[in-house]
C-alpha cells in the first residue's frame, strides 16, 4: 500500500506542476488577444477608406481594362493561399484551415482547375510535407504577431503569379483561406477570392461594413476627375490593396490564433483540476486502506498475545 500511495502522490505533483503551465498560458494567450483584437480593429478605417477608392475608380471607368479587374472566365489554374499556426497547442485552429483549404483543392479539381499551395505557418508546412505534396512558397515564423512586410511579401508573390500567363505557368484566380476573429468564443475559417478582384458599385458594401439595400440607395458615389489616369490609379492601388487584403487576414488569424489557444489552455487547466481531484481522491482511499490494514494487525497482534498468555 505504502508504494501504490507514493505513486498517487508524484502523479499529483506532476498533474499540479502542468496545471501551473497551462494556467501561465491561459492567461499569456488572454492578454495577447486584447492586443491582437485592436490591431485588427485599427485597420478598419484604411481598409473601408481603400476599398472605396479603389471602387470609385472601377465603378466611374466600365471601359477600364485591367488585368486585376477582369472576369474569372475558364480558369485553367488557382493559387490557395493557406493561413495557419507556427505553434501547436491551439485546439482546432490549425486542422480546420487545412481542411477547408483541402476541400477548396477538392472543388477545383472537380471543376478542372488545377491548385498551386502557399502556405504560412509550421502547422501548414509540417501537414504537406508529411504527405510529400508541393508547395510553391512557405512563410513561417510570425503567426502570432504578423508583420505588414510579410503581407507585402505574399502579396508580391501571388501577384507575380498572376500576372504571369497560365501557359508559363501562372494562376488564373488567388484564393485566400483563413480564421475570422468575431469574439473569444466564435472564430470561423473562411475561403475568399482574392483576385480576379470583383469591385461593387456602391462602395458602402466593403471590409467589416454592414450592407444593406437601404445604405445601399443612401449612399452617393462621388465623381472624381483622375490625375493620373484610372488605369495608373488602380495600378497603384490595387497591389497595395492585396497586401493589406493578406495582411488583415494575417490579424485576424493571429487573434483567432490566441483565442483558439486560450481555449485549449482552460480545458486543459480544467481536466487537470479534475484529474488532481481523482488522484487525491483514489491516495485518501489508498491511505486509509493502509491505515485500516495497521489496525488490522495490531489488533491481531493482540489478540495472539493475549490467547498465547492463556
Amino acid at each position: 500500500m505504502g508504494a501504490q500511495l507514493r505513486v498517487y502522490r508524484r502523479r499529483i505533483r506532476s498533474v499540479n506542476a502542468t496545471k501551473k503551465i497551462t494556467r501561465a498560458m491561459e492567461l499569456i494567450a488572454s492578454s495577447r488577444i486584447v492586443k491582437a483584437q485592436a490591431r485588427v480593429v485599427a485597420t478598419e478605417p484604411y481598409a473601408r477608406a481603400l476599398y472605396r477608392a479603389i471602387s470609385i475608380a472601377a465603378s466611374n471607368n466600365s471601359s477600364l481594362d485591367h488585368p486585376l479587374l477582369r472576369s474569372a472566365g475558364d480558369a485553367k489554374r488557382a493559387a490557395v493561399l493557406l493561413i495557419s499556426a507556427d505553434r501547436g497547442l491551439a485546439g482546432a485552429f490549425s486542422p480546420s484551415v487545412i481542411k477547408q483549404s483541402e476541400q477548396l483543392v477538392e472543388r477545383n479539381q472537380e471543376r478542372g482547375v488545377e491548385t498551386d499551395i502557399y502556405v504560412s505557418g509550421r502547422k501548414g508546412v509540417a501537414y504537406y510535407t508529411f504527405r510529400d505534396r508541393q508547395m510553391m512558397k512557405t512563410w513561417t515564423g510570425s503567426s502570432d504577431a504578423p508583420e505588414y512586410v510579410r503581407a507585402e511579401e505574399m502579396a508580391n508573390e501571388l501577384l507575380k503569379a498572376y500576372l504571369t500567363p497560365s501557359e508559363e505557368g501562372g494562376v488564373d484566380e488567388i484564393y485566400l483561406v483563413f480564421t475570422h476573429f468575431i469574439n473569444r468564443v466564435n472564430q470561423v475559417v473562411e475561403v475568399s477570392r482574392l483576385l480576379p478582384l470583383e469591385v461593387v458599385d456602391n462602395p458602402v458594401k466593403g471590409a467589416n461594413v454592414e450592407y444593406t439595400e437601404d445604405s445601399a440607395r443612401k449612399a452617393v458615389l462621388p465623381l472624381y476627375e483622375f490625375e493620373p489616369e484610372p488605369q495608373q490609379v488602380l495600378d497603384s492601388l490595387l497591389p497595395h490593396y492585396l497586401a493589406f487584403e493578406i495582411w488583415e487576414a494575417l490579424l485576424q488569424s493571429a487573434a483567432s490564433e490566441h483565442a483558439a489557444r486560450q481555449r485549449a489552455m482552460k480545458s486543459a487547466t480544467d481536466n487537470a483540476s479534475d484529474l488532481v481531484k481523482s488522484l487525491t481522491r483514489r491516495a485518501n482511499q489508498a491511505r486509509q486502506a493502509e491505515i485500516t490494514q495497521e489496525i488490522s494487525e495490531i489488533v491481531g497482534g493482540a489478540d495472539a498475545l493475549s490467547s498465547a498468555g492463556k
